[in-house]
């Protein structure tokens, strides 16, 4: 196939779709400037498609003029349909028609190698949809379903086979895939199938074409680590093409995405998580991505309507719940990283419950909302003493935004408005029913009409008492305190000998959360009801004063490459939690605006009391 790039339009078959040239000028991506028949621009725009994306519109003269492409993209931004929309008019309209196999048994065209059946699935349901809309057939090869079905298809003949590299592979050495005809191979998610482990089995397939000239081959990636490097220069041609929308910007997470971070302990994450969606979610869906496939399960059993998806389960299973929350039947999936990569579902919200192993995770994981130019949040919990945000920030490019979690205060007001909603739809046909009560409910309670509104929404609302939480691990009836010392406190030894001077020591050993901050003091975390023991018994120490947090300091991070347990980035100063003192911190996001001020733990008059 020849490398050369024609002009845009300059083919007559496509003249007719610049017959709207209006359109094409205001918008230089619209769908009528591309040499897109009638059929498939149908198809999009029943999908709702108009115009292209960037990594569309840059790689689609490219591969319908028959190069061999090297794509990167971020995660997001349309990387599917940079291949499909060229493929499918080539095989139809373009270079690829005239030796194109057509009748039963025939040998496939395409070829797609992905790294998850998830994917696999998604991408086998896009070809179906635009490649039936022009009569061309797929299928989808994949691991854990029977192979008699996979192999009948092929029997049969297909346009366009999708799959994973170990199922494809399998039936390659069974005799049931003929390469032969092969005019097209793509390998998308290049990086994750070296991540997974699939470089054997992808440069065996890679390598049963015998002549690679005659094969056009497209490979997509997030980023380009050395062995994509390798696949490109051994089975693309030389004159290959390489399109990066990336480059070398730092930034390499989606720009549409807000990336907060909350100190959050373990234990009180299955608690924390239904305020997190309340607070930044309104009403879509959301991810809560977990490192191990148990706590997937576990997790989904503790959160309200939430179900888990990971390797464990059956894949019948995982394609019925795919399917449930891609169509709104449950809104909250928790899951590892088997739909971390790729999977087109609308989320408004990513959680993730502690920072992954590895940077790229981050931002693929991060990269399941603020898709296809939609804006979203992506929130994670850490904790500072085993934590190295900066490491993340500096490699992904995002600059983490430090809130505290919701207080249960600032959540019931959101709870509050909508209970007052629903009661305001109830029909005043029960009003005779329970005017009694109200009226016996008024004469009796010593409490005015407003007030015993609010506690009856309260009720509603399932709130029978108002908890605090922890600004430092996020625990409920946990209070943060802040620890001063005469001269900086170095270690944590230095904070449990010198509370052990005035308070009974198994007291001191319930604190909780213990952390260095970035200006020589310390926090952790005390039961609510030991907050006055605490306070009390500093009185009369001359060289410590204790404060309960409003607003937490900058705290110290672990510095893993020097070994030890807290240290400081490479600026010399502190990593951390940016300074707030004097300020409460907001929360945005959902339907209200929050500040940590109005649950802190008050005595008398002042704000925060040090003695």
């Amino acid at each position: 196939m020849s490398c050369m790039v024609e002009k845009r339009n300059n083919n007559p078959q496509f003249a007719e779709v610049l017959e709207n040239g209006a359109e094409a000028e205001e918008n230089p991506n619209s769908i009528s400037n591309f040499r897109i028949s009638d059929p498939l621009r149908e198809a999009l725009k029943a999908k709702g498609i108009e115009s292209l994306f960037p990594i569309q519109a840059t790689t689609f003269d490219t591969i319908l003029d028959g190069c061999d492409l090297v794509g990167r993209a971020r995660t997001g931004q349309g990387k599917t349909l940079a291949f499909i929309l060229p493929i499918l008019e080539s095989l139809t309209n373009g270079p690829a028609t005239a030796t194109r196999k057509t009748g039963y048994g025939r040998a496939p065209s395409v070829l797609v190698l992905l790294p998850t059946r998830e994917l696999a699935l998604q991408v086998f349901a896009d070809f179906e949809f635009y490649g039936g809309a022009l009569g061309l057939s797929s299928c989808c090869l994949y691991g854990s379903s029977p192979y008699a079905p996979q192999q009948s298809k092929l029997k049969r003949g297909v346009d366009i086979i999708v799959g994973a590299p170990g199922r494809i592979k399998d039936l390659i050495q069974k005799g049931n895939i003929d390469l032969a005809s092969l005019q097209f191979r793509v390998l998308d998610e290049v990086d994750e199938m070296l991540r997974i482990g699939f470089v054997e089995d992808v440069e065996f397939i890679l390598g049963k074409v015998e002549d690679q000239r005659q094969v056009q081959t497209l490979l997509f990636s997030a980023t380009l680590p050395d062995w994509v490097k390798h696949i490109a220069a051994k089975f693309l041609k030389p004159d290959k093409r390489t399109i990066d929308i990336v480059g070398n910007e730092r930034m390499k997470a989606s720009t549409s995405v807000r990336h907060l971070i909350i100190p959050c302990s373990t234990s009180a994450r299955s608690h924390l998580i239904p305020d997190i969606i309340r607070c930044y979610n309104s009403g879509g869906r959301t991810i809560v991505f977990t490192e191990t496939k148990d706590y997937a399960s576990e997790l989904a059993a503790l959160l309200p309507g939430a179900r888990p998806l990971h390797g464990d389960i059956q894949q019948a299973q995982r394609e019925v719940t795919l399917s449930g929350f891609r169509l709104g039947q449950f809104l909250t999936l928790v899951a590892t990283n088997v739909a971390a990569r790729g999977l087109d579902i609308d989320v408004a919200l990513v959680i993730q419950c502690e920072p992954p192993r590895d940077v790229e995770d981050y931002i693929h994981r991060s990269g399941r909302t603020g898709r296809a130019g939609n804006s979203g949040v992506a929130v994670m919990f850490y904790d500072p003493k085993k934590s190295n945000i900066s490491k993340i920030e500096k490699e992904s490019g995002v600059k983490f935004e430090h809130v505290a979690a919701p207080q249960p205060a600032d959540v019931a007001k959101i709870v509050g408005i909508e209970a007052a909603e629903e009661i305001a739809a109830i029909s005043n046909s029960v009003i005779p029913a329970f005017i009694a009560a109200a009226e016996n409910l008024m004469n009796t309670a010593d409490l005015s009409a407003v007030e015993l509104l609010a506690k009856a929404l309260a009720k509603a609302s399932g709130y029978t008492e108002m908890k605090r939480r922890s600004l430092l691990t996020s625990m409920e009836n946990y209070v943060t305190l802040h620890l001063v010392s005469g001269g900086p406190v170095y270690s944590p030894s230095f904070v449990y000998s010198s509370l052990k001077r005035f308070l009974p020591e198994v007291i001191v050993e319930s604190i909780k959360g213990l952390t260095l901050t970035a200006e020589g003091g310390a926090v952790f975390d005390v039961c609510a009801e030991d907050v006055e023991t605490f306070l009390a018994g500093v009185k009369n120490e001359y060289d410590i004063r204790l404060e309960i947090v409003e607003a937490l300091p900058r705290l110290q991070e672990r510095d893993k490459s020097r070994g030890g347990r807290y240290g400081t980035n490479g600026s010399g100063r502190s990593s951390g939690f940016s300074d707030r003192r004097g300020g409460g911190v907001r929360f945005s996001g959902g339907r209200g605006i929050f500040s940590d001020r109005q649950s802190e733990y008050k005595f008398g008059r002042g704000n925060v009391r040090k003695w």
